[in-house]
């Protein structure tokens, strides 16, 4: 179950606080993942997610670098529920001049997520910048406007990675506003692992993590063609919160990855 919660699908957003059981460790240094020239450069040490969403970063900042871009910083990774609710007491003791009762919490959700609630918390989000030093005028850049920015938030699907919460015109001019779903109206340069199968079938349907699911429940059973040919099968079933869970699988695939959503299914993909 532990394997299955990390693998990419699980959502946690204001509505579906991540379960009780949720194992955190399994969580690593992004910035001691890799080392020589495949090292990933970090705000420090600190920051750390759970492994397959540091190697779908790593091939993300290949495919930018042999288009001649570098240069991303990991400015924020895993938040442990104990940092969560410190970010979120101090938004609160903040505005506690402002507002009182249910009035100050509310208000302070719309700053922070409450503690369990945020992508932070997932282990599978993480927020990039620009970052080259002694150069600070490309380090003040908006990261959104820079061609890292533009290139990443037009090609992270490709490697597994989702833009975590697109509004209208942001990040890209043909963005739509998510918020209605996501919860989050912030501009946030937060991306979230999911697999590439999920992902790429996300970016063709315009879809967040929410409406996928959402999507997955209505339509059980998807596929993906290229030119043709089989790519992607996407299978959800419901197992509520059972401790052992049988998935059929298909001798035809040569890859497969299952992962609880946190709505009570699991997700399985095949790759042909």
């Amino acid at each position: 179950r532990a394997e299955l919660m990390n693998n990419g699908m699980l959502l946690v957003n204001e509505w579906h606080s991540r379960p009780e059981d949720f194992d955190e460790t399994g969580v690593v240094s992004v910035g001691k993942y890799y080392s020589g020239d495949q090292k990933i450069q970090v705000k420090d040490n600190n920051v750390t997610l759970f492994p397959n969403a540091i190697v779908a970063l790593r091939e993300a900042l290949d495919g930018a670098k042999a288009e001649g871009l570098e240069h991303y910083l990991v400015e924020e990774g895993y938040r442990t529920y104990e940092q969560q609710d410190q970010y979120f007491q101090n938004k609160v003791t903040k505005l506690s001049s402002k507002y009182t009762g249910d009035a100050l919490i509310a208000a302070a959700k719309k700053e922070v997520n409450y503690p369990g609630t945020s992508e932070y918390n997932s282990g599978l989000g993480f927020e990039l910048r620009q970052y080259e030093k002694n150069d600070p005028d490309f380090n003040s850049q908006k990261y959104s406007t820079t061609e890292q920015g533009k290139w990443m938030n037009e090609n992270c699907w490709k490697y597994g990675i989702v833009f975590r919460f697109p509004q209208r015109g942001w990040p890209l001019e043909t963005s739509t506003d998510k918020s209605f779903k996501t919860g989050v109206s912030k501009h946030l340069n937060l991306y979230r692992y999911v697999g590439k199968g999920n992902a790429v079938i996300m970016h063709y349907l315009d879809f967040t993590l929410e409406e996928y699911i959402e999507y997955l429940e209505e339509h059980p059973h998807i596929a993906l063609f290229e030119d043709g040919v089989l790519k992607y099968e996407v299978y959800r079933q419901y197992i509520g919160d059972a401790g052992y869970i049988d998935v059929q699988l298909t001798r035809n695939a040569r890859n497969y990855s299952s992962s609880l959503d946190n709505m009570g299914g699991i997700i399985t993909v095949f790759e042909y």
